[in-house]
């Protein structure tokens, strides 16, 4: 009879012990799942109502998580001002290490423009080097968060992957002030930066004046 109470009592164990791990398993697929559709880049959401002449002026990298291939390493920094037929541009500085040794100030150009009225803050931009060793081409250019008056965050994705996560795709984290930004700011911004599945891969970006 002892016996007999003791292989019901392990079954019963055993077969909740399944049940446990199979919720378990569940669980993490369901989070693994949303982690996924969550990091979709048509899923990500800009700044609502984005107003250019807000936003216009002279801006800081503070941060940046780079694209594949050559970018602006440091001493960063970007004027952005709106134009007599309404569109924005930009003036932006920063250092680059071209061929592997050469160091330089790099300054590029770029204009930018609404494919969608409804969504203003998803721009598209057109870039040149001003100089034959730099490069131009186009990039998305989405302002994901703004307060116009301290911090912006933007991301560009340049190639998708077959899920709808971003590939290759870079961000910048720009402040008004190059000295940085205070704490209360910065947890809004971890906060978008973990909503476009970027936390822990910016760097800091070194502002010396050097440019």
């Amino acid at each position: 009879m002892k016996i007999h109470t003791k292989l019901k009592s392990a079954q019963y164990f055993l077969a909740r012990m399944d049940f446990q791990m199979f919720s378990l398993a569940m669980l993490l697929l369901a989070g693994v799942e949303q982690s996924l559709a969550s990091c979709m880049v048509d899923s990500f959401t800009v700044k609502a109502d984005f107003d250019q002449a807000r936003y216009a002026g002279k801006w800081y990298a503070l941060q940046k998580k780079d694209p594949e291939g050559l970018f602006l390493q440091d001493n960063i920094s970007a004027e952005y001002t709106i134009g007599e037929d309404g569109a924005m541009v930009a003036a932006s500085k920063g250092r680059v290490t071209l061929f592997g040794f050469w160091v330089v100030c790099a300054d590029m150009a770029a204009q930018y423009s609404v494919p969608d009225p409804a969504s203003p803050g998803k721009m598209f931009m057109n870039y040149q080097g001003l100089a034959s060793y730099l490069s131009s081409g186009g990039d998305n250019y989405w302002v994901i968060d703004t307060d116009y008056e301290n911090y912006a965050l933007t991301y560009a994705c340049r190639t998708l992957k077959d899920d709808g996560s971003c590939d290759d795709g870079y961000s910048l984290l720009f402040s008004r002030n190059p000295r940085g930004l205070p704490p209360a700011i910065q947890r809004v911004v971890r906060q978008k930066q973990e909503e476009i599945c970027l936390v822990g891969e910016f760097q800091p970006v070194l502002q010396t004046g050097a440019c």
